[in-house]
């Protein structure tokens, strides 16, 4: 029984030695590996003129759209915002052909990829902030690191793969409507976003309701997209002289983001 006794506590103590040289050298190799990935990552968030890396590159996006040729437009997105836009609608009542581009004064900046970039940097930070002298005591500490690392990321992926859900009053305030010119007809609304693998544009048309055909009037509430029927209030839309709109038509674009 002696003899099982400490053999078994020789193998406890050679384990808890190769657990030691584990979290004293293996832990930091295994951190810098992902650190070295994580700042890759983040050079593709990279803001125009910002840093020492320079300007973002700009990448174009051509937009299309299954069954419909109404709309046609490209995108050119460069960090975080997209930098020009070059759309072509055409409208299905009057068969009118519009085209619509961004001021040359303007950007317009994605959110989703502002808060994404802000939780890959916080990510990084975790990783950087100990430096290679710090020495790890516990299991559970690297795993509490690696827990809130992991928490950013999750974070940063889920904001670039689920857009917001917005009422059609907040899209109309966005401030999207007032970069191209010529100005947006004031029947249309315009909204763009990420969702999943893809940069999507939507184009809503509205349309006036008529006094005595609102006394049913339900507002939509928040969604990523409003389908024909979804009604609002215009306190949004100046045009509208106080009558209630509604969707005639949505149109959806969608580009593959490599």
């Amino acid at each position: 029984m002696a003899t099982v006794m400490a053999a078994t506590a020789a193998e406890r103590a050679v384990l808890e030695e190769e657990f030691r040289w584990l979290l004293h050298a293996e832990v930091h190799a295994v951190l810098r590996q992902l650190q070295d990935i994580l700042k890759e990552a983040s050079l593709r968030f990279t803001l125009p003129g910002s840093g020492s890396e320079g300007l973002a590159k700009q990448e174009n996006f051509i937009l299309g759209s299954c069954g419909t040729d109404q709309v046609k437009g490209v995108l050119t997105l460069q960090g975080d915002a997209l930098s020009q836009a070059d759309v072509n609608l055409k409208m299905p009542r009057s068969n009118q052909l519009l085209h619509l581009a961004f001021r040359e004064d303007k950007q317009w900046k994605l959110q989703q990829i502002q808060d994404a970039r802000n939780h890959v940097s916080q990510a990084i930070y975790l990783l950087t902030h100990r430096d290679e002298s710090y020495q790890f005591k516990t299991g559970a500490e690297v795993l509490k690191l690696m827990d809130a690392v992991m928490l950013q990321l999750t974070r940063a992926r889920n904001r670039l793969t689920t857009p917001a859900t917005l009422t059609l009053p907040e899209i109309a305030a966005s401030g999207l409507t007032r970069m191209f010119a010529p100005t947006l007809p004031s029947d249309l609304l315009v909204n763009v976003y990420i969702n999943l693998n893809k940069l999507c544009l939507t184009v809503y048309q509205l349309h006036t309701l008529q006094p005595n055909s609102t006394k049913n009037f339900r507002p939509a509430g928040g969604a990523v997209l409003h389908s024909p029927g979804a009604m609002f209030l215009p306190a949004a839309v100046p045009a509208a002289q106080g009558q209630d709109l509604r969707v005639l038509q949505l149109l959806e674009l969608q580009t593959i983001l490599s």
